[in-house]
């Protein structure tokens, strides 16, 4: 006989953990939460900003990529950049779908204290498809999925011999489901804010209230509940981004959990130990904003135009592969003599070198580079 879902529990929604087992974990996690935001309110209001910028397009592009959507990262930097009121870089207008990731994941974060609805949700997910398809099929979009999508699995294996990971309540139940968890959302509970993230992500992604999207907007929920926990809007870690790095044992826990009984200890446990790596992880981004800082004080004197600019930033975000003369003229929208001309100032000035090769092959690296 097969084991019950969680949600077919009889004591579902009430949801239950060892807080003793808990503690350390959640005091370590706490601890971190407050010396990093502490490093982070000894920079200057520009520093915070691009650690920020840099941190909510790490968000976006890695909980799309836990999905299997590869987001194109200028894009989306452009996209937050702009909403944050910073320099876009001259790209221009992002696609569709990534305007709508990043729109739902500021809301989620820069509007933290304001209510979770159901509105706010159906918002949230018809962004992330603004076509109204996922892929190449319709969808159900900004309301509850129905029964059409009964029984809501998911799966893997070939046609036949599927393994089905997990089974959401039926479509019937969802009114019930989320005004519950809506509610308990809302509801002023002496629940630690960090635990309440873990538990809204676990409890929102096994309802499944969506027809698609499930997974980003649960990720989503429980970044405005941390954001809660902290006070602040100031994202300065990412935990889609440790979630993408550890998804194998994150898509595990999950399923082990959902085939449970209502004692989600070990889901709590496995969240606030991703959490705390996340955090300790978010030091080497703020290297990198440092080190960015560092180079563009370097710069000032130097007259540069916003193709320049533009590169230069990709370069320093970290551009995958070798920077040549046609991948210049790619990213800055110019012809190959113009990118020549704006790669030779910037070699004389000592802010490029070229690599060794030569001909077709010439690429170039920031001085800065080993």
């Amino acid at each position: 006989m097969q084991r019950m879902w969680i949600h077919e529990q009889p004591d579902w929604p009430r949801l239950r953990w060892n807080d003793e087992a808990l503690a350390a974990l959640l005091a370590n996690v706490r601890h971190r939460q407050g010396r990093l935001i502490g490093r982070m309110e000894a920079l200057g209001f520009d520093l915070q900003r691009e650690a920020v910028l840099g941190t909510l397009v790490e968000d976006v592009v890695k909980s799309s990529d836990i999905e299997g959507e590869k987001l194109d990262v200028g894009e989306v930097r452009s996209s937050v950049a702009r909403r944050l009121g910073m320099d876009a870089g001259g790209i221009g207008q992002a696609d569709r779908d990534v305007e709508g990731v990043v729109e739902m994941m500021l809301d989620a974060t820069r509007r933290y204290d304001e209510p979770l609805t159901a509105e706010r949700l159906f918002d949230w997910q018809a962004s992330l498809f603004p076509t109204g398809r996922s892929g190449m099929k319709r969808i159900r979009v900004g309301a509850w999925r129905d029964s059409d999508s009964d029984p809501m699995q998911v799966v893997s294996g070939p046609a036949g011999r599927e393994r089905v990971h997990f089974e959401a309540p039926p479509a019937a139940r969802l009114g019930m489901e989320m005004g519950a968890f809506l509610e308990w959302f809302e509801a002023r509970t002496e629940i630690d804010p960090v635990l309440k993230a873990g538990l809204a992500h676990l409890w929102f992604v096994t309802v499944h209230p969506f027809e698609d999207g499930n997974g980003r907007i649960a990720r989503a929920v429980a970044d405005m509940a941390l954001a809660r926990s902290e006070r602040s809007p100031q994202r300065f870690y990412s935990m889609s981004s440790q979630i993408r790095a550890e998804r194998n044992a994150y898509y595990e826990v999950l399923e082990r959990t959902q085939r449970g009984s209502t004692d989600v200890s070990e889901w709590m446990g496995w969240f606030l130990g991703c959490l705390g790596r996340s955090i300790e992880n978010s030091a080497a981004a703020l290297g990198g904003v440092l080190a960015k800082a560092r180079f563009w004080e370097r710069a000032a004197g130097l007259s540069l135009n916003d193709r320049q600019r533009l590169v230069l930033n990709r370069l320093l975000d970290g551009f995958e592969g070798k920077l040549t003369t046609s991948k210049w003229a790619k990213l800055a929208k110019c012809s190959q003599d113009t990118a020549l001309r704006d790669i030779a100032f910037l070699v004389d000035r000592g802010v490029l070198v070229r690599n060794p090769g030569g001909g077709r092959s010439t690429s170039y690296r920031l001085a800065t580079d080993s």
